[in-house]
């Protein structure tokens, strides 16, 4: 059973420290209000398979714990399409019951030339966590993932030359894949390559293209569903079936998110708030991006065509996930861009009242470096600037909420090393008093980053913790 739940390598438990504060109440009540004084220990070890076991054949379990459970923990991460990849592999090894929330309001790159030529919304980050879910255990899997993984040359005459390549069936990755395969796949590319004709006023940019995203597009405006276009690519990819990859929007419309500084400017465009790239179609460097002029006070969703927040639209979160919110053994908010990839999923109606009302683990998975959007900030304004989204503080006044921080937060994984200040005292003071300390390893691109090992024995530890103590004996 152990090694069913946790997998090989995660029931050996996590190599983690962790900053906790002595007598204090359960740390998933939302109302510590014990001394703010921490001190470093070793976290307790606790076997998720027993707890496993203790809920199946337990009938006094609380309301939240049914019984008997699956044998996997559910979990649901908001995130982006980049930092949070790096762990999905290792992720898999805990539990393949995991819904994971994108944003659709990506404007950069090979998503930005598709929605410039044929609108629609962003599916860039979907397409890039759908691909890391994909199956890679056979040839023709190992060949999809290759096919729909693939990246244009930079050079826009030879991107489009291999384009007609692929599109014409002549290209070698279409090594490796059986006629049912190539047949669905090439259908919608030629879908996609279709409807760029149709628009001969706006020439298209092939440069640096995924044809992941060129087949993602098709299906999309074949279907006119998003979701449908979602369900294609998870079932051509394998996804595994318990695995969701939901859009935190569900549209066929074109989104574009803005954010408003403290200064009062409003910066119209995910790409501009995060990496403006001046329409450069080179792959991103988050690093060289100059500072913004004022920290980020808000983001919010705009009509495509207004300039500022009296151009504010408010779309609807997508239903599935406030059903999921409500039965998952565990929230996490993932490491990454804090305003532009996490925030945009938090700041829709209902997200927040749901989240609050939950007491399973709520994590925050912190950076390990800052990026333009957090310079200068702590581990607590991590927590704030969450906080402040899911209350909706600074929208609309009819439309905020009032909860306190540990009510959306209540357990914080640090990488070891990390660049951002952990202020304990301020965490205290938030209601905080999980802080642990995971090992890290060092990227040459972006610096510290989690070990993606620790990092989910890390979480397999929290969870068990929170599943065993919601055992009535």
């Amino acid at each position: 059973m152990a090694e069913g739940w946790l997998g090989p390598s995660v029931a050996k438990g996590a190599s983690s420290l962790l900053f906790h504060t002595p007598n204090v109440p359960a740390p998933f009540s939302s109302s510590s209000t014990s001394s703010s004084r921490s001190t470093l220990r070793q976290p307790r070890s606790v076997s998720m398979a027993a707890s496993a076991s203790q809920n199946q054949s337990s009938p006094n379990s609380s309301s939240e714990i049914s019984s008997p459970r699956p044998t996997q923990p559910s979990l649901l991460v908001f995130s982006g399409g980049t930092a949070f990849n790096g762990v999905v592999e290792e992720l898999k090894k805990l539990t393949t019951r995991v819904t994971h929330v994108l944003p659709v309001s990506d404007d950069g790159g090979s998503t930005a030339e598709i929605v410039r030529v044929l609108g629609g919304p962003a599916v860039g980050d979907i397409r890039s966590r759908c691909l890391r879910l994909s199956d890679q255990s056979t040839v023709e899997a190992l060949a999809v993932r290759s096919l729909l993984g693939h990246r244009l040359p930079l050079d826009a005459h030879e991107a489009k030359s291999e384009w007609y390549s692929i599109v014409e069936g002549k290209h070698d990755l279409w090594n490796g894949l059986s006629r049912p395969y190539s047949e669905t796949i090439r259908a919608f590319l030629v879908y996609f390559q279709n409807e760029i004709m149709r628009r001969p006023n706006e020439a298209f940019c092939f440069s640096n293209g995924s044809i992941g995203n060129f087949f993602f597009a098709g299906a999309r405006i074949f279907f006119q569903s998003l979701d449908a276009a979602i369900f294609l690519f998870s079932r051509v990819s394998d996804i595994p079936s318990e695995s969701l990859v939901l859009p935190v929007i569900s549209t066929n419309d074109r989104l574009t998110l803005g954010c408003e500084l403290w200064n009062g400017t409003i910066i119209r465009g995910q790409n501009e708030i995060s990496h403006p790239t001046n329409g450069s179609m080179q792959p991103i460097d988050k690093g060289c991006c100059s500072a913004l002029p004022s920290r980020i006070k808000r983001v919010f969703y705009m009509s495509s065509e207004g300039g500022n927040s009296l151009h504010e639209v408010f779309p609807t979160v997508n239903a599935t996930v406030l059903d999921q919110l409500s039965t998952v053994d565990c929230i996490v908010y993932a490491m990454g861009s804090l305003f532009t990839s996490v925030c945009p999923s938090l700041v829709l109606r209902g997200v927040g009242e749901n989240i609050a009302l939950r007491t399973c683990p709520k994590v925050l998975m912190l950076n390990g470096t800052h990026d333009r959007e957090t310079i200068g900030f702590s581990a607590s304004s991590f927590v704030t600037a969450i906080a402040d989204a899911l209350n909706r503080r600074y929208g609309d006044p009819h439309n905020c909420l009032g909860y306190s921080e540990s009510q959306y937060v209540n357990t914080l994984l640090v990488p070891k090393g990390g660049a951002i200040p952990i202020d304990l005292h301020s965490l205290n003071a938030q209601g905080i008093f999980d802080v642990i300390v995971v090992d890290s390893v060092e990227d040459p691109k972006v610096g510290i980053i989690f070990d993606p090992a620790s990092l989910i024995n890390a979480l397999a530890d929290l969870i068990g913790r929170h599943m065993s103590s919601n055992v009535k004996v």
